[in-house]
Protein backbone atom coordinates (compact mmCIF):
# COMPACT_ATOMS: atom_id res chain seq x y z
CA UNK A 1 0.00 0.00 0.00
CA UNK A 2 2.78 2.43 0.89
CA UNK A 3 4.46 1.87 -2.47
CA UNK A 4 1.19 2.62 -4.29
CA UNK A 5 0.70 5.76 -2.23
CA UNK A 6 4.23 6.91 -3.03
CA UNK A 7 3.75 6.18 -6.74
CA UNK A 8 0.62 8.36 -6.89
CA UNK A 9 2.25 11.21 -5.02
CA UNK A 10 5.26 11.03 -7.35
CA UNK A 11 2.97 11.02 -10.43
CA UNK A 12 0.97 13.98 -9.14
CA UNK A 13 4.14 15.86 -8.20
CA UNK A 14 5.76 15.32 -11.61
CA UNK A 15 2.62 16.49 -13.42
CA UNK A 16 2.36 19.50 -11.07
CA UNK A 17 6.01 20.41 -11.72
CA UNK A 18 5.55 20.15 -15.49
CA UNK A 19 2.45 22.37 -15.36
CA UNK A 20 4.19 24.83 -13.04
CA UNK A 21 7.26 25.13 -15.27
CA UNK A 22 5.26 25.58 -18.50
CA UNK A 23 2.95 28.06 -16.75
CA UNK A 24 5.68 30.20 -15.22
CA UNK A 25 7.93 30.18 -18.31
CA UNK A 26 5.02 31.17 -20.58
CA UNK A 27 3.97 33.99 -18.21
CA UNK A 28 7.57 35.20 -17.97
CA UNK A 29 7.82 35.56 -21.75
CA UNK A 30 4.42 37.25 -21.97
CA UNK A 31 5.44 39.81 -19.31
CA UNK A 32 8.77 40.42 -21.08
CA UNK A 33 7.65 40.44 -24.72
CA UNK A 34 4.06 41.72 -24.85
CA UNK A 35 3.27 45.13 -23.39
CA UNK A 36 0.37 45.21 -20.95
CA UNK A 37 -3.04 45.31 -22.71
CA UNK A 38 -1.43 44.55 -26.08
CA UNK A 39 -2.07 41.63 -28.38
CA UNK A 40 -0.27 39.51 -30.93
CA UNK A 41 -2.61 37.98 -33.49
CA UNK A 42 -1.67 34.36 -34.21
CA UNK A 43 -4.74 32.95 -35.97
CA UNK A 44 -7.04 35.69 -37.32
CA UNK A 45 -10.58 35.60 -35.91
CA UNK A 46 -9.64 32.83 -33.47
CA UNK A 47 -6.45 33.13 -31.36
CA UNK A 48 -4.39 36.00 -29.95
CA UNK A 49 -1.68 36.24 -27.37
CA UNK A 50 -2.50 39.13 -25.05
CA UNK A 51 -1.08 40.52 -21.83
CA UNK A 52 -3.62 41.21 -19.10
CA UNK A 53 -3.30 41.10 -15.34
CA UNK A 54 -6.15 39.42 -13.49
CA UNK A 55 -6.70 40.09 -9.77
CA UNK A 56 -9.70 37.74 -9.75
CA UNK A 57 -9.89 34.02 -10.43
CA UNK A 58 -9.91 31.95 -13.61
CA UNK A 59 -11.31 33.54 -16.74
CA UNK A 60 -11.51 37.00 -15.14
CA UNK A 61 -14.20 36.25 -12.55
CA UNK A 62 -14.06 38.72 -9.63
CA UNK A 63 -11.48 40.83 -11.48
CA UNK A 64 -12.47 44.13 -9.90
CA UNK A 65 -9.60 46.62 -9.57
CA UNK A 66 -11.39 48.42 -6.74
CA UNK A 67 -11.43 45.38 -4.46
CA UNK A 68 -8.29 43.81 -2.96
CA UNK A 69 -8.55 40.11 -3.73
CA UNK A 70 -4.92 38.95 -3.69
CA UNK A 71 -4.98 37.92 -0.02
CA UNK A 72 -8.26 36.03 -0.05
CA UNK A 73 -7.52 34.20 -3.32
CA UNK A 74 -4.02 33.36 -2.04
CA UNK A 75 -5.53 31.81 1.10
CA UNK A 76 -8.07 29.89 -0.99
CA UNK A 77 -5.21 28.59 -3.19
CA UNK A 78 -3.21 27.46 -0.16
CA UNK A 79 -6.26 25.64 1.23
CA UNK A 80 -6.87 23.97 -2.17
CA UNK A 81 -3.23 22.84 -2.32
CA UNK A 82 -3.59 21.33 1.16
CA UNK A 83 -6.81 19.57 0.19
CA UNK A 84 -5.15 18.08 -2.90
CA UNK A 85 -2.31 16.67 -0.82
CA UNK A 86 -4.82 15.33 1.70
CA UNK A 87 -6.73 13.56 -1.09
CA UNK A 88 -3.52 12.11 -2.50
CA UNK A 89 -2.60 10.71 0.89
CA UNK A 90 -6.01 9.44 2.02
CA UNK A 91 -7.97 8.46 -1.12
CA UNK A 92 -8.56 4.71 -1.04
CA UNK A 93 -9.32 4.25 -4.75
CA UNK A 94 -6.11 5.71 -6.09
CA UNK A 95 -5.51 5.50 -9.81
CA UNK A 96 -2.86 7.06 -12.03
CA UNK A 97 -5.69 9.00 -13.72
CA UNK A 98 -6.70 10.57 -10.38
CA UNK A 99 -3.08 11.33 -9.52
CA UNK A 100 -2.50 13.02 -12.89
CA UNK A 101 -5.75 15.00 -12.60
CA UNK A 102 -4.87 16.17 -9.09
CA UNK A 103 -1.35 17.00 -10.27
CA UNK A 104 -2.81 19.21 -13.01
CA UNK A 105 -4.92 21.09 -10.47
CA UNK A 106 -2.01 21.30 -8.03
CA UNK A 107 0.42 22.69 -10.61
CA UNK A 108 -2.10 25.27 -11.78
CA UNK A 109 -2.98 26.34 -8.25
CA UNK A 110 0.70 26.78 -7.36
CA UNK A 111 1.38 28.65 -10.62
CA UNK A 112 -1.37 31.19 -10.02
CA UNK A 113 -0.45 31.45 -6.33
CA UNK A 114 3.12 32.36 -7.29
CA UNK A 115 1.79 35.13 -9.54
CA UNK A 116 -0.43 36.51 -6.76
CA UNK A 117 2.35 36.47 -4.19
CA UNK A 118 5.07 37.96 -6.43
CA UNK A 119 3.10 40.20 -8.80
CA UNK A 120 -0.17 40.91 -6.95
CA UNK A 121 -2.18 39.53 -9.89
CA UNK A 122 -2.21 36.63 -12.32
CA UNK A 123 -0.86 37.06 -15.86
CA UNK A 124 -3.39 35.87 -18.46
CA UNK A 125 -2.47 35.68 -22.12
CA UNK A 126 -4.51 33.14 -24.12
CA UNK A 127 -7.30 34.92 -26.00
CA UNK A 128 -9.65 32.62 -27.92
CA UNK A 129 -12.43 34.23 -29.93
CA UNK A 130 -14.79 33.97 -32.86
CA UNK A 131 -15.46 37.21 -34.70
CA UNK A 132 -16.17 39.71 -31.91
CA UNK A 133 -16.99 37.15 -29.18
CA UNK A 134 -13.94 36.69 -26.90
CA UNK A 135 -13.67 34.04 -24.21
CA UNK A 136 -12.07 35.68 -21.16
CA UNK A 137 -8.27 35.54 -21.33
CA UNK A 138 -6.65 32.71 -19.41
CA UNK A 139 -3.29 31.02 -18.89
CA UNK A 140 -1.71 27.57 -18.69
CA UNK A 141 -2.52 27.26 -14.96
CA UNK A 142 -6.22 28.05 -15.54
CA UNK A 143 -6.33 25.54 -18.39
CA UNK A 144 -4.66 22.87 -16.27
CA UNK A 145 -6.99 23.44 -13.31
CA UNK A 146 -10.03 23.25 -15.58
CA UNK A 147 -8.83 20.11 -17.37
CA UNK A 148 -7.88 18.41 -14.09
CA UNK A 149 -11.31 19.18 -12.64
CA UNK A 150 -13.00 17.90 -15.79
CA UNK A 151 -11.00 14.67 -15.68
CA UNK A 152 -11.94 14.11 -12.03
CA UNK A 153 -15.63 14.64 -12.84
CA UNK A 154 -15.27 12.27 -15.79
CA UNK A 155 -13.77 9.59 -13.57
CA UNK A 156 -16.55 10.03 -10.98
CA UNK A 157 -19.24 9.60 -13.64
CA UNK A 158 -17.40 6.62 -15.12
CA UNK A 159 -17.10 5.01 -11.67
CA UNK A 160 -20.82 5.54 -11.01
CA UNK A 161 -21.70 4.06 -14.41
CA UNK A 162 -19.83 0.84 -13.69
CA UNK A 163 -20.98 0.71 -10.07
CA UNK A 164 -24.62 0.83 -11.20
CA UNK A 165 -24.19 -2.54 -12.97
CA UNK A 166 -23.68 -4.24 -9.63
CA UNK A 167 -26.81 -2.84 -7.93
Amino acid sequence: MKRFLTKNIIQATLVALLVLIVDQVSKYFVRKLIPIYSKVELIPNFFNLVHVENRGIAFGFFNNPGIETTGIFSVISIIAIGVIFYILITETEKTPFLAISLGMILGGAIGNLIDRLFWGSVTDFIDLYLSTYHWPAFNVADMSISMGGFFILLSIFKRKKYASHFN
